[in-house]
């Protein structure tokens, strides 16, 4: 089987479950060696690294607080100091703070604001720590929502504001890393059977289905195969992107 990524290294923020742990294995698949971040879930972290090296890969789990904007820099000097590089960002680690119109009072503003701080002043601080560090064609993937782009229901105004923000964010970085053939996209899946969306991925009203033509949620293969194609050489001429697997959601 091709193995188009043979050779490469890639870091996956939030590696330890969810999308995160599908795109460690689907880019492993492709030959990349994986490195994952975890935050808290030690047990499930070092599950996935013993699944990829049985695969043959080598991989490694990093405990990091993505919260913490000081941990950037030695997440990255970790990656590099055990595999001697790195070729692929993948920002997936986030976290979801939503269900609450931003005019009650009792919104938990502390739980929001640590939204703000993961998703998008973390991902900032893990992109300027590894953007030094890239060689020359290397890639950077966000994992956004298509929440940053369209919001069909209320109750999630910061988050939909941390993933556009994180859009408007990657295309500056494809802009200044265009010169060295660094390609930065976003990915935007629409709603997925994750953490994030326990007990409602399950049970989505006919109303939030019938903005689907597709009706049905996004596997976390499918998300984890469209971060290998940009990850991989055929997508060398594709930056500053955005790629929705949302099922042709409208609004």
């Amino acid at each position: 089987m091709s193995k188009p990524l043979s050779g490469k290294v890639a870091l996956v923020t939030g590696g330890s479950r969810g999308l995160g742990a599908a795109t460690a294995k689907a880019l492993a698949d492709q030959g990349a060696d994986i490195a994952i971040s975890y935050m808290s879930s030690v047990e499930k972290a070092e599950a996935v690294v013993e699944k990829l090296k049985a695969k043959g890969t080598r991989a490694l789990a990093i405990k990091s607080d993505q919260a913490d904007l000081s941990a950037a820099k030695p997440l990255i000097d970790t990656v590099l100091a055990h595999f001697g590089k790195l070729d692929i960002l993948v920002n997936n680690a986030a976290i979801a703070v939503q269900g609450k119109l931003v005019d009650d009072p009792e919104l938990d503003v502390a739980g929001l604001d640590r939204q703000w701080q993961v998703n998008v002043l973390g991902s900032v601080a893990t992109t300027r720590a590894a953007a030094q560090k890239l060689p020359d064609g290397g890639r950077i993937i966000f994992i956004g929502s298509t929440l940053g782009t369209r919001v069909p229901f209320p109750g999630v105004a910061d988050y939909a504001g941390t993933k556009s923000a994180a859009l408007g964010y990657a295309r500056g970085v494809a802009r200044d890393l265009g010169r060295r053939n660094i390609t930065v996209n976003v990915i935007q899946p629409g709603i997925m059977p994750t953490d994030m969306a326990a007990g409602v991925a399950d049970n989505l009203p006919d109303a939030i289905m019938d903005l689907h033509p597709i009706r049905r949620i996004a596997t976390l293969e499918e998300v984890a195969a469209t971060v290998c194609f940009l990850a991989g050489p055929n997508a060398s001429y594709i930056t500053g992107g955005v790629v929705d697997i949302g099922g042709g959601v409208q609004i």
